[in-house]
């Protein structure tokens, strides 16, 4: 962002139109995003509100979302282990790289209750959210979401990264 835009405004995304937070996915991400893993993922689930922002620029004009659900990793023996589901964080294309999608990033995290903060996973580049945001692809090995996607990218942040179940299966919490 150059010195007129140095910071966003982020607003709780449930005071934008929900038309024009559908358009500006669409934009971002194209027509055939809901055919997306992360979609499978996160099925029949609505978007938690108080974790889901949008980013303003200096003009207001809506440039940025970001949107965390309710998930949960279904162990083996059957037990569902609660997360929470990040993403998708979507910028529109030429407004790519000026920092909404980081200060979207940390204003979720930031909502987080740090007396029981769940893990948080996403699918997306390990590089980028690990360095930012020390999510990390290494407890994940053993997991499967519903739908293809590519193993280095299903990322999990958590406190304590070793309670994490070892296997199990990502998919929408039910309890």
């Amino acid at each position: 962002m150059d010195a007129a835009d140095s910071s966003p405004t982020l607003i709780p995304l449930d005071a934008v139109d929900p038309a024009l937070v559908e358009q500006l996915l669409d934009r971002a991400f194209g027509p055939g995003r809901f055919g997306r893993t992360a979609y499978k993922v996160r099925e029949g689930m609505d978007w938690l509100p108080g974790l889901s922002f949008a980013a303003l620029d200096s003009e207001g004009h809506l440039v940025g979302t970001i949107q965390a659900w309710p998930v949960a990793l279904t162990d083996p023996e059957g037990r569902a282990h609660p997360m929470l589901m990040v993403g998708p964080v979507a910028v529109v294309p030429e407004r790519q790289g000026e920092g909404f999608g980081q200060a979207l990033m940390l204003a979720m995290l930031g909502a987080l209750d740090d007396r029981a903060p769940l893990p948080q996973v996403l699918i997306g580049d390990a590089d980028y959210y690990g360095r930012f945001f020390g999510f990390s692809a290494a407890p994940t090995r053993g997991w499967t979401v519903p739908g293809p996607y590519e193993q280095d990218r299903l990322l999990v942040r958590a406190a304590n990264p070793a309670v994490l179940p070892k296997e199990g299966t990502l998919g929408p919490w039910r309890g």
